[in-house]
């Protein structure tokens, strides 16, 4: 179990730093910011897919589903801005 976070935390960290670069890139779409802000939004609400009150389960959605999304904006990224996001980070 501690294996797998560490190496999610790994994954994310590394995945966090190119969508920070790719965001700060002059040529950053318009859509990467407005998921950026989604992301972000959805980590701070309080209302989640499984509620945070529960015990083991409540961080799961977010612990999988961050990452995720943060992946998934990171490869509908153009080739030359993620190239450049990913020699920034």
């Amino acid at each position: 179990m501690f294996k797998r976070l560490t190496l999610l935390w790994t994954v994310l960290r590394g995945d966090a730093r190119q969508l920070w670069a790719a965001l700060r890139h002059p040529a950053a779409p318009g859509w990467l910011k407005l998921g950026t802000a989604l992301i972000v939004l959805y980590v701070l609400s309080p209302i989640d897919l499984v509620p945070d009150f529960i015990p083991g389960l409540g961080m799961v959605d977010d612990i999988v589903l961050v990452p995720l999304a943060i992946r998934w904006l990171l490869q509908r990224l153009p080739p030359a801005l993620r190239e450049a996001a990913a020699r920034r980070r």
